[in-house]
């Protein structure tokens, strides 16, 4: 028994000890007022030098619209599998796009940065609108967006 005991203890340890941490994070993205259609947004991570690493989340279902989300649109080669299950409604005028998704300890306070391209029909392209380092110190505070994005935060 005592056997069975100490082996259960090892594998366990060895299971847990090899698992990526992750965390829940809020994404809360809240839109300017404008007259025109919904807006597209890409949210995504960079590494230090700004290299794309990967899509949190994109709102806007029609992916041949998916192009106008420039910088992410660059970053991911435009590739389902990138935003596979990633995806919802687009957000419309004076409204906040709020999601929660499990992030990899790893990305955070490690001089990740989360980037917000947007794209509204007939109005301009925004890329970057929003760029802010995921850390904790910037967790909960708010971060003031260009064009079509009036504040973006994130919080643990």
């Amino acid at each position: 028994m005592k056997a069975w005991t100490i082996a259960l203890y090892f594998i366990t340890a060895y299971l847990i000890s090899t698992q990526a941490f992750a965390r829940e994070i809020t994404l809360s993205t809240e839109l300017k007022s404008y007259g025109g259609n919904g807006a597209y947004l890409a949210l995504y991570l960079t590494n230090t030098e700004g290299q794309y690493q990967k899509t949190l989340w994109i709102a806007g279902q029609k992916s041949k619209y998916y192009k106008h989300l420039s910088g992410w649109a660059q970053g991911s080669g435009l590739r389902s599998s990138e935003y596979d299950g990633l995806t919802g409604a687009s957000i419309h005028s004076a409204k906040t796009l709020k999601i929660t998704l499990d992030l990899a300890d790893s990305y955070i306070d490690s001089g990740f940065v989360i980037r917000i391209d947007s794209a509204v029909e007939d109005m301009r392209d925004i890329r970057n609108a929003v760029v802010v380092p995921l850390t904790s110190a910037g967790a909960g505070k708010a971060t003031p967006g260009r064009g079509h994005i009036k504040a973006f935060t994130y919080s643990f």
